[in-house]
């Protein structure tokens, strides 16, 4: 399959040399983003929520030490759900960067054009606060949903992040209009290669390089479906 492909030729580019620099700089940039979305998180709940909150499977919690800087309780629900939108933020800065690098290395004849870095940003923040809704949304409903809600949340952010990653590959080399066709005609095979992009976010630790192979996996695919 096309996606399983692009997903490992990424892989194989993480360990290159030419491409381990910008994964280390990447993964600082990844856990500089997750603080601060965990910052903002934190201020929005110690601002509207009330003393204490309940979640499914983890039972009420008390916000004020739970919120406080020296628990590290809530880290693993933080990180399961503030992954995505971190990856979301990072297609915006800093992808660009390894599709020049991963480019260079499997298709120099074939580079693209760098993207405007202002226009990634602005076109990854509405994708952030959709990541984030798709986040709150599962955390609402399942216990409405039961086993069914991990569909929802890894089907949701597979293709908000697919979409978004492969547009960034694609704008490299065409318009706008082209670059939404050809991410249409393949939608399947982004969704799907953005679905378990969207998983590799919820594994704890290794989730910190996960935007870099994201990065390098879309590339990949672009170049895979456009010939």
């Amino acid at each position: 399959m096309t996606s399983i492909r692009a997903l490992f030729l990424g892989w194989g580019d993480m360990l290159r040399p030419q491409i381990f620099g910008l994964v280390l700089r990447g993964i600082g940039l990844t856990i500089g983003l997750f603080i601060l979305l965990q910052i903002g998180l934190f201020w929005s709940i110690r601002t509207l929520a009330p003393g204490s909150l309940t979640l499914p499977f983890w039972g009420e919690i008390t916000l004020g030490p739970a919120l406080s800087w020296g628990s590290l309780a809530l880290f693993p629900i933080i990180g399961f759900f503030l992954m995505a939108p971190v990856a979301a933020a990072f297609s915006g800065l800093y992808a660009e960067r390894v599709a020049d690098r991963v480019e260079a290395i499997h298709y120099p004849a074939m580079q693209g054009g760098d993207v405007d870095v202002w226009d990634g940003l602005l076109e990854s923040l509405p994708l952030m606060g959709a990541v984030l809704l798709v986040g709150l949304v599962t955390l609402i409903a399942t216990p409405f949903l039961g086993p069914f809600a991990p569909l929802l949340f890894y089907g949701a952010n597979g293709w908000l992040l697919g979409r978004e990653f492969f547009q960034m590959a694609a704008r490299r080399h065409l318009d706008e209009a082209s670059a939404t066709a050809i991410r249409q005609r393949h939608g399947p095979t982004v969704t799907v290669l953005g679905i378990m992009i969207a998983f590799a976010l919820t594994i704890p630790v290794a989730n910190i390089a996960v935007p870099v192979l994201a990065a390098a996996s879309f590339t990949h695919l672009y170049h895979l479906l456009s010939g």
